[in-house]
C-alpha cells in the first residue's frame, strides 16, 4: 500500500496536467503547496512521528514536494507558450511597420485624449538608409569611374610578397613585424594596404591600365577615439604613355570638386612619401566652412619610381610607361586621422 504522501503526489500531479489556465494551476498550488495546503501540512506532522519513520518520512516529503513543484513549472511554461504564440499568430508580418517619432515641437495647444498633445505632429515612417563609409565609398568609385578608372578588387588575406616584396619592402621594415602586422599561422598576412591590388593588377592586365582599388586595411593599432585595428583606403593606379603628374593633379582637382562641391578650394603641396617621386598632398575647403577656418586633406601620392618594384618594372620597363599612384585613406575609427569631417576617406586639420 503506498504512503498517504505518494497518494498526494499522484493527485497533485492529475489536477496539474487537468488545470485549464493559469489561475487553476494556482489554485492546485495552494492546495497542495500553499502554507496550509496538504503537502505543506505534512511538516507539522513529522514532529509526531517516532524517530525511525522521520527520515523515511522527510526524504518522501522533500520527493514530493520537489515532484509537485516541477510539474508546476513546466505547466505554467506552457501556458506562456501557449499565450505567445497566439500573441504572434494574431500578428501579419507582411505589413509594413508603425510610424514612429516625431517631427518636432510647433507650440503647445492644449491636450486631446485621441491626439495627444497637439503641439507635436506624427512623421511619416522611419526608414534606415547605408552607413557613411557605404555611402562615400559608392560616391568615390562613381566619380573615379566617370573618369574611366575601372574598380579593381583583391583578398584581404594575402601572402608576403603580394603585401611586401612586390612593393620593395624591406625585410627588415618595421612594417613587417608582428607588432604592426596580423600574421595568420600559415604565414599569411591581413592586407596592411590596398596596394596589393595594384600588384595583382598589373599582373593581370598589361598597360595602358586605370584602375582604382578600394577595400579595407588592417594593422595592430591601439584601440582609442582615432585609431582602430582596420581603416579603409581607395588607390588609384594609371600606367600609360605620356602620363604626367598633371594628369593626376588634374584627377584629383576633379576628384575633390564633385565630393566637396564645385566651389570647393583645392590646393597642392609636395610631400615627401616614400615610393613615389615627386609626391604631393591635396587640401580641400568647402565653402561653407572657410570662415571656420577647417581643411581636409585628402592623402596622396604621386608618379612612381620606375623599377619601384618588379611587377611595376615589368609595366615600366619600355621606358615609355609613366606611372602614377593616389592613395586616400579614413579609418573606421579614424585610423592615422586628425578629427573627422563629414566625408571619410579625408583627413581634418
Amino acid at each position: 500500500m503506498s504512503h498517504p504522501l505518494e497518494q498526494l503526489r499522484d493527485e497533485a500531479l492529475r489536477e496539474i496536467e487537468s488545470a485549464t489556465d493559469e489561475q487553476a494551476l494556482e489554485t492546485t498550488r495552494v492546495k497542495y503547496l500553499g502554507r496550509s495546503g496538504s503537502i505543506s501540512s505534512w511538516g507539522e506532522q513529522m514532529k509526531a512521528l517516532a524517530k525511525e519513520e522521520k527520515p523515511v518520512v522527510g526524504k518522501l516529503l522533500n520527493e514530493v514536494r520537489n515532484a509537485v513543484t516541477a510539474a508546476i513549472e513546466t505547466r505554467n511554461a506552457q501556458f506562456r507558450l501557449q499565450k505567445e504564440s497566439g500573441a504572434l499568430a494574431k500578428i501579419d508580418i507582411s505589413l509594413p511597420g508603425t510610424p514612429s517619432g516625431y517631427s518636432g515641437y510647433s507650440g503647445y495647444s492644449g491636450y486631446s485624449t485621441t491626439a495627444g498633445y497637439s503641439g507635436y505632429s506624427r512623421t511619416t515612417e522611419s526608414r534606415g538608409s547605408l552607413h557613411p563609409l557605404t555611402q562615400i565609398l559608392q560616391r568615390s568609385i562613381e566619380i573615379f569611374r566617370r573618369m574611366g578608372f575601372a574598380l579593381a578588387d583583391g583578398p584581404n588575406i594575402e601572402d608576403e610578397w603580394h603585401c611586401f616584396d612586390a612593393l620593395n619592402t624591406p625585410p627588415d621594415h618595421p612594417a613587417r613585424n608582428e607588432q604592426d602586422t596580423f600574421y595568420l599561422p600559415d604565414g599569411r598576412v591581413l592586407r596592411t594596404h590596398t596596394s596589393t591590388v595594384q600588384i595583382r593588377a598589373m599582373e593581370s592586365a598589361a598597360p595602358p591600365l586605370r584602375v582604382i582599388a578600394p577595400g579595407a586595411a588592417y594593422r595592430r593599432d591601439e584601440i582609442d577615439a582615432t585609431h582602430s585595428a582596420q581603416f579603409h583606403q581607395i588607390e588609384g593606379l594609371y600606367v600609360d604613355e605620356n602620363v604626367s603628374v598633371a594628369d593626376l593633379k588634374g584627377s584629383l582637382e576633379f576628384f575633390m570638386r564633385e565630393l566637396f562641391g564645385a566651389d570647393a578650394a583645392v590646393q597642392f603641396r609636395p610631400h615627401y612619401f616614400p615610393f613615389t617621386e615627386p609626391s604631393l598632398e591635396v587640401y580641400a575647403q568647402e565653402r561653407r566652412t572657410m570662415d571656420r577656418g577647417r581643411r581636409v586633406r585628402h592623402r596622396t601620392s604621386g608618379r612612381l619610381r620606375s623599377g619601384q618594384q618588379s611587377a611595376r618594372r615589368q609595366s615600366l620597363r619600355s621606358g615609355k610607361m609613366d606611372g602614377l599612384r593616389i592613395r586616400s585613406r579614413h579609418g573606421s575609427a579614424g585610423h592615422d586621422l586628425v578629427r573627422y569631417s563629414r566625408h571619410p576617406f579625408v583627413r581634418t586639420k
